[in-house]
């Protein structure tokens, strides 16, 4: 007798036939009650044919999908001796469910249990009437339910038994039937998102966000449009969006608003990491509005970026220390008559130096009074414009050296004097060598107070002098 009848295989394939969702939905489920038809197919050596009969269910749902369910069988196949024998077979099973759409679900079950074959065993074995006796069981088998409304389901079964201690023999048994769903209760999702609200941390979440298992939303830019809803999905930290989740632009330099620390940059101008204008030459025009981007430090430019020369002897205004030189005249690099004395005459606020007779004259610079505050060698942005010149000059023309002179006031003793005037010298100095000069061309010193400043200046004071020595 075969193990496995022809109509088996059809019947697994009706099962499955059936397991498509017939309504949706969702439900959380307590209790199952269930009744079904059985065939089971029993092995030759048991010498029973196919046995038909009905199961009789009883389950419990667990959390995490699991469930345990007792199950009770009861078939009347025939021996080959014609005769007829009760199989009854009890199991509790533990269920594993996969949800298959809204309420249908397949599953997965093992377990074990006990078969009793025959009412009695008589003293005398009869060949060809069957087993007799009980028998422990391992079963394992895989089933479906499919839902004719949320509560009750076509439900069918395919189990494989491993019955020993009689002898060990294995049986296949198919089931079809109803399952009755009693205690269960709608999984209700409000806010749409996939999570049921008896799990969901955020139930007031827009429509098409995407979240989280807790039905929270993500938002993967931190700009606070939840992701799903966000057509500008990588917005930089800290930029300012609107109600789709991408940044504006105000002053349209490609830094973002909420980023651009400079939001009135004017349009074309080059801008840095924070959205303010770069200006390389130190102009006061940025760059990319900038056409002479290449300014000489101190220059007098237009709007445009480009210095004028008044005198066109191509000394920039600004620089030019000699701003009405008579045309074609040859000039020095400070904007002066070359054939007169070097470097130039003195700037606004310079006072010229004597010279004794015969001897080249010399040029000096004077920085304003304000160049230092009151007992301190910190330079002052009054003098910054003199001394940009200054070294622009110096740069220029690497042949000129100068020293450079420091006084104090009489606020302190003559030893305090002493060495802050030396201190607002080398002061001086140092911010030159910043600037480019070479250090061979200055030297430094300081002369105390009560030293009047040449030209008649007065004996203050905070004054410091420039002043040539010749190459």
């Amino acid at each position: 007798m075969p193990t496995l009848r022809p109509r088996i295989p059809a019947l697994a394939a009706l099962f499955l036939l059936l397991a498509i969702p017939l309504h949706a939905q969702r439900r959380s489920y307590l209790l199952e009650l269930g009744a079904a038809g059985a065939v089971t197919s029993f092995a030759s050596v048991t010498d029973l044919d196919t046995g038909f009969g009905g199961a009789l269910r009883l389950g419990f749902w667990l959390p995490f999908n699991f469930g345990i369910e007792l199950e009770g069988l009861a078939s009347n196949p025939k021996a080959v001796n014609g005769s007829s024998t009760n199989v009854l077979s009890g199991t509790a099973s533990l269920l594993y469910n996969i949800r298959a759409g809204e309420s249908s679900s397949l599953y997965l079950k093992t377990g074990i249990g006990s078969t009793k074959y025959g009412d009695s065993c008589p003293a005398i074995s009869v060949p060809g009437s069957g087993p007799c006796g009980s028998a422990s069981a391992f079963v394992a088998g895989a089933g479906f339910r499919a839902a004719l409304s949320p509560t009750i389901m076509v439900r069918g079964e395919l189990d494989y038994q491993r019955n020993s201690d009689l002898t060990s023999f294995d049986n296949i048994v198919g089931s079809l039937g109803l399952a009755f769903m009693v205690g269960s209760r709608p999984l209700i999702d409000t806010d749409r998102d996939g999570v049921f609200d008896r799990y969901d941390k955020c139930p007031d979440t827009p429509v098409g966000a995407i979240v989280n298992k807790k039905g929270c939303p993500s938002d993967t830019d931190g700009d606070g449009v939840a992701d799903g809803l966000d057509r500008c999905p990588n917005t930089p930290l800290g930029a300012t969006v609107d109600g789709a989740g991408c940044p504006s632009d105000g002053d349209g330099d490609g830094v973002v608003d909420g980023v651009d620390q400079c939001v009135d940059t004017p349009a074309g101008a080059q801008v840095d990491a924070t959205g303010c204008p770069t200006d390389t030459d130190a102009d006061g025009v940025p760059d990319g509005l900038d056409r002479c981007p290449a300014t000489p430090a101190g220059a007098t430019v237009d709007p445009l970026g480009c210095p004028g020369d008044d005198d066109n002897d191509r000394i920039p205004n600004g620089i030019d220390q000699c701003p009405n030189t008579p045309a074609g005249t040859t000039v020095n690099s400070f904007g002066c008559d070359a054939a007169a004395a070097l470097p130039g005459p003195a700037p606004a606020g310079a006072a010229a130096a004597g010279a004794a007779a015969g001897t080249p004259a010399r040029t000096q610079w004077v920085l304003p009074g304000t160049t230092f505050a009151p007992q301190s060698s910190t330079i002052g942005n009054a003098a910054l414009p003199v001394l940009d010149s200054v070294a622009t000059a110096l740069k220029a023309s690497p042949e000129v050296r100068v020293e450079i002179t420091g006084h104090a006031d009489e606020a302190a003793s003559q030893s305090a004097n002493d060495q802050l005037a030396t201190a607002r010298a080398d002061a001086v100095r140092s911010y030159l060598l910043r600037k480019g000069v070479r250090p061979q061309q200055m030297q430094a010193r300081g002369i105390g107070a009560g030293i009047a400043n040449p030209a008649g200046a007065p004996a203050e004071n905070r004054q410091t002098e420039i002043t040539t020595l010749g190459s």
